[in-house]
């Protein structure tokens, strides 16, 4: 008998041991446009993440999730948060929005305004974080690459991208300024003031270089040091 009740406490024991051992993965969820719908392919940012993870023996504290769908802007978002974001239990989502609520302006005359943009992008915020959720901020990066602030949208992304770090200031949420970051790296890299072909294929789009960019800056903020 006392043989029997020392085998079942190292058993248990065991059990105990081994639940300790085994890290839960940070689940991470990244909410967007087309830019996040086609980082998930090969050589997208989420795709390069989740090398740069496996490279550097990190793919077992971190799940990667891409939830973006061309088109979208921050009302989408709102608007599709229950199913595609809350459903999964995330720890950590980052929003990557902007681009389209600026862009689809000038497209097709359906963008939003900044008041609106903001109440939504808050909206977002505050049912995430109500949940226990991580929030992240992404700045939108570019809507063509010169550098002589001479493309079309420079002003209402500016303005759109400072509304997002304020936002992040006043919801105490992490902040992965793109904009900024490309803009740095268009002053180094783009000397005959392209509108395209250095970060982007398409003034918007992440080419190689883009998607290695966003995932170094996405990595950077996510991953604990």
């Amino acid at each position: 008998m006392k043989r029997l009740t020392r085998l079942l406490l190292m058993f248990l024991l065991a059990i105990i041991t081994l639940s300790m051992t085994v890290q839960k993965k940070t689940r991470v969820i990244l909410f967007g446009d087309s830019i996040t719908q086609m980082g998930v392919n090969p050589g997208g940012y989420i795709t390069k993440m989740n090398e740069t993870l496996v490279k550097n023996n990190l793919s077992s504290q971190y799940e990667l999730i891409g939830a973006g769908i061309s088109g979208n802007k921050v009302y989408d978002l709102y608007l599709r948060m229950e199913d595609d974001v809350l459903a999964r239990n995330p720890d950590v989502v980052v929003i990557y929005i902007g681009v389209n609520d600026v862009w689809h302006k000038t497209t097709s005359g359906t963008g939003t305004d900044p008041q609106k943009f903001e109440r939504f992008y808050q909206a977002i915020i505050k049912k995430l974080q109500a949940k226990g959720i991580q929030v992240v901020l992404a700045t939108p990066a570019v809507i063509g690459e010169r550098t002589d602030y001479t493309n079309q949208q420079d002003g209402d992304l500016n303005l759109y991208a400072n509304m997002i770090r304020n936002l992040a200031k006043a919801n105490n949420c992490k902040l992965v300024d793109l904009r900024k970051a490309f803009l740095d790296y268009n002053l180094k890299n783009n000397p005959d003031n392209k509108e395209s072909g250095i970060l982007t294929t398409d003034r918007v789009h992440l080419n190689e270089k883009g998607n290695a960019l966003v995932a170094e800056k996405m990595l950077d903020v996510l991953v604990a040091k």
